[in-house]
């Protein structure tokens, strides 16, 4: 059996990543294989095409190192599933946690001083291809193996990486936990519509479509955002009149800062 990733844990990131991965191409069913103890979940990657497995006892012995194992699951159990798999920390096989707040000494300390090692913070549109991915390895990843991996998430969207651990809480912050901020912000806008008397589903409309195509221009585009605001805003028009409210005093940039200050704060005391 030859297998190129090995996935532990098929769940809603776990098989999103799964799907990008087999539908890009960038893999073939036969070079992966599931790890994942709830029966509905592993017949849906058997479904793809994946070999699979209910627990890492089910892989065969000494008939499959893989190039890369993908820790996907969650971090209140992130301990017990890797101590599964310490028979692969020899430096042959490359991990790869998307597991939040789990630091890399906890990795070292279960799998050995030998094994190549790599955290990932995906976020939640990586379900849809459009996600962003940011990593840090250690220094026992080869640049092969950093290549292998990057390519492999490009699959669920942008990939960046960091060369200081620490900096995985200010990723946390911002594109980690960012989905949320921006789905407050359709809220509210959404509500806003709302109170200046538009329709429900109108308003709903409005403001999804409004920051999706926002969003889109700034990413297609290739100017600053601070430009395309520019652009959109007339001398004495009704944008200026609204931002006048946001951009009073830092106010919008003061609170999105604030912000994020506390979800860094709170992943570094969640990462002790």
């Amino acid at each position: 059996m030859t297998v190129k990733v090995m996935l532990a844990g098929c769940g809603n990131m776990g098989y999103a990543m799964l799907s990008g991965w087999l539908k890009s191409g960038k893999l073939r069913p036969g070079e992966t294989f599931v790890i994942e103890p709830n029966a509905e979940l592993r017949a849906r990657a058997k479904a793809l095409g994946s070999e699979v497995g209910s627990d890492a006892g089910e892989i065969p012995t000494g008939a499959v190192v893989p190039t890369l194992i993908v820790l996907a699951v969650k971090p209140q159990v992130i301990r017990d599933v890797t101590a599964g798999y310490q028979r692969f920390g020899d430096g042959r096989t490359t991990f790869l946690s998307i597991a939040a707040g789990t630091a890399m000494a906890t990795f070292e300390e279960i799998l050995g001083e030998r094994a190549p090692i790599i955290r990932c913070m995906p976020n939640t549109p990586a379900s849809i291809g459009k996600g962003m991915m940011v990593t840090f390895a250690n220094e026992r990843v080869s640049d092969e193996t950093l290549a292998f991996v990057a390519d492999l998430l490009s699959a669920s969207g942008e990939v960046a990486s960091i060369n200081d651990e620490r900096l995985m809480d200010a990723v946390t912050a911002v594109s980690g936990s960012g989905p949320a901020y921006i789905f407050h912000f359709i809220e509210c806008l959404t509500a806003a519509a709302e109170s200046a008397g538009l329709p429900a589903e109108t308003a709903k409309l409005l403001a999804m479509q409004t920051v999706y195509g926002a969003a889109s221009l700034a990413a297609e585009s290739g100017e600053n955002p601070g430009v395309l605001r520019q652009q959109v805003t007339s001398p004495n028009g009704t944008t200026a009149a609204a931002l006048a409210v946001l951009m009073g005093e830092d106010r919008l940039k003061q609170l999105v800062t604030e912000a994020v200050e506390a979800a860094k704060l709170r992943s570094i005391e969640l990462g002790r």
